[in-house]
């Protein structure tokens, strides 16, 4: 069952540094996200491979939008 990654606040989506295919661990880095000047890295919450990015950068993201899908191991 996949497990999605979730933003928590509203914010710019600055840069993305994971890609579909990428294997991750708990604590990776998916997104950086910008508020009020402040850089927030948006964190891999369990194991496994993301099959699917779900912002871009310059996008706007609302607290409760998917920012990425994650297969766990």
């Amino acid at each position: 069952m996949s497990h999605t990654v979730l933003a928590e606040l509203v914010a710019n989506v600055l840069k993305v540094t994971a890609k579909a295919g990428d294997t991750v661990e708990p604590d990776d880095i998916l997104v950086i996200l910008e508020s009020m000047k402040m850089e927030i890295p948006v964190l891999a919450e369990v194991a496994g491979t993301v099959t699917e990015l779900k912002v871009t950068e310059g996008e706007v993201v609302r607290d409760g939008d998917p920012i990425a899908v994650i297969d766990p191991k």
